[in-house]
């Protein structure tokens, strides 16, 4: 099977393996494991952030961003299709209590214009806004990257405005390799920011989040009421730093197998590969021809021929390139699916 359905499908490395196997370990939730101390110095540098806190999934580490910033009966703004609102259960309301106003977008940024008219808390009959979140690289807008100068505009004025800045950044590592800019310029216009290792680095579990040590502290002492404080941790931080060390650099190759895919699906018919006004990294989204089937129909019938794929929606689908797909399997897929839509 060639797995097209996530760049979390990734196995960890037999030399990822030996780093996990041999890692110095201690008691986390205390403070004294010195893996998971090294990873949280890292991560933090390479964010140019004061201080980090290791997690263990991008879930946890977006709800603690959400809640070092909101108390209960608060809001914060963003993107409809962000994966904050769209994939993490409403977990801010459920477990703090916290609302959310969110706003449509061509690639995943919205404009001062859509976002000052959306600022409450003067009234109390209102929820108080007190964060702005985005995401970068945006999944559901094509895995785009936002736009930085229009992500400075967009933070300045969120400041102005008494607005904290929460970066879902789970794949900002992917931002990085595809701008050539540093996680920490990508990282400068927000407060708080999360990161993933077990996407596109595919190290097998564990997120950061970064920030003011004030406001990580308070992370620290959420993530334990959340049941995160996870004790001799140092094992799965050896995975993620051996990730940010040897994967990262690579993480480009990822974004050329996505081009070759693009290239090969523009050539089959019922297929409309999208291509939006934004930098493209690793993940390649296209359009079934409702004359030819539904989205599902055509991620099931690719996943009977070896190609596994998620639709999104009833016309749209979703091919993740990753590190454990070679070139070959890469063009493979692309003649799956030119074969599969050229057979009706």
């Amino acid at each position: 099977m060639i797995d097209l359905r996530s760049d979390t499908v990734t196995l960890p490395t037999p030399e990822m393996r030996a780093a996990m196997a041999s890692a110095e370990v201690g008691d986390d939730v205390l403070g004294e494991d010195p893996t998971v101390l090294a990873l949280e110095r890292q991560v933090a540098e390479m964010l140019g952030k004061e201080a980090a806190l290791f997690v263990p999934s991008g879930t946890m580490g977006n709800q603690l961003g959400v809640r070092v910033h909101c108390q209960p009966g608060d809001e914060f703004l963003c993107d409809s299709q962000c994966h904050i609102y769209h994939y993490e259960q409403a977990a801010y309301a459920q477990l703090f209590g916290v609302a959310t106003q969110p706003i449509d977008t061509p690639h995943g940024l919205p404009t001062i214009a859509q976002l000052a008219p959306r600022v409450r808390g003067s009234d109390f009959h209102h929820a108080r806004t007190k964060l702005l979140c985005l995401e970068n690289t945006h999944n559901r807008k094509g895995g785009v990257v936002l736009d930085d100068d229009g992500v400075a505009e967009v933070c300045a004025w969120a400041a102005e405005a008494g607005l904290a800045r929460h970066l879902d950044g789970a794949r900002l590592w992917n931002a990085s390799a595809a701008t050539g800019r540093s996680p920490a310029e990508l990282a400068q216009h927000f407060d708080t920011v999360s990161v993933c290792f077990s996407k596109g680095l595919g190290a097998p579990v564990g997120s950061a989040l970064v920030g003011p040590q004030r406001l990580i502290d308070e992370a620290r002492r959420v993530r334990k009421a959340l049941g995160g404080g996870v004790r001799q941790m140092g094992i799965l931080a050896a995975g993620a730093l051996h990730a940010l060390e040897h994967h990262f650099p690579r993480l480009h190759e990822d974004h050329e197998k996505a081009e070759v895919f693009r290239a090969m699906l523009d050539d089959a018919p019922h297929l409309t590969v999208e291509r939006p006004d934004a930098q493209l990294t690793n993940l390649v989204f296209f359009a079934i021809d409702p004359a030819w089937g539904t989205a599902g129909e055509f991620a099931k019938e690719a996943g009977e021929q070896g190609v596994a794929m998620f639709a999104l929606d009833p016309t749209r689908v979703r091919a993740v390139m990753h590190r454990d797909l070679t070139l070959d399997q890469v063009q493979e897929a692309g003649r799956v699916l030119q074969s599969l839509v050229g057979s009706r």
